[in-house]
């Protein structure tokens, strides 16, 4: 019996059918070097992703905040926007606040609380800007 299963494995090559420990190790070096190309990038899409909330919220606001000047001749509080005249609804992980206003204009602000710039709507000096700057409406 005993030769029988000397002559299949001579047969099939010794039954040396493995990877060796270098051929692992390359693989693996090979699997770490693209996961630390790709879990920055990762991490920086997701980054913009919630920069994208606080931009879209700050927008919002102040379309809620002409919706409310047409319907009052004033422009609202953060309560006043947020209620059944404006219908702005802040995303879940958004500050939004409304900095200041009067009737030649308003200045708006939203930061998403994950992503860490604070995003202004400033049409006090006649602009519709939004980036993450220094406060305009100071």
């Amino acid at each position: 019996m005993s030769t029988k299963i000397r002559k299949r494995m001579q047969a099939s090559g010794g039954g040396e059918g493995g990877f060796t420990l270098i051929e692992l190790l390359v693989v693996i070096i090979i699997i770490g070097i693209l996961a630390a190309i790709a879990i920055p990038l990762y991490l920086s899409q997701r980054t913009r992703g919630y920069e994208a909330t606080a931009q879209s919220d700050v927008k919002n606001m102040s379309m809620a905040e002409e919706t409310y000047f047409a319907a009052h001749n004033a422009y609202g509080t953060l309560a006043d926007i947020e209620g059944t005249d404006g219908g702005y609804v802040a995303s879940p992980t958004v500050t939004p606040s409304v900095i200041s206003t009067d009737p030649s204009g308003y200045c708006l602000s939203a930061v998403d609380t994950r992503g860490g710039n604070t995003y202004y709507i400033n049409t006090k000096s006649g602009s519709t800007n939004t980036g993450p700057t220094t406060n305009p409406c100071l």
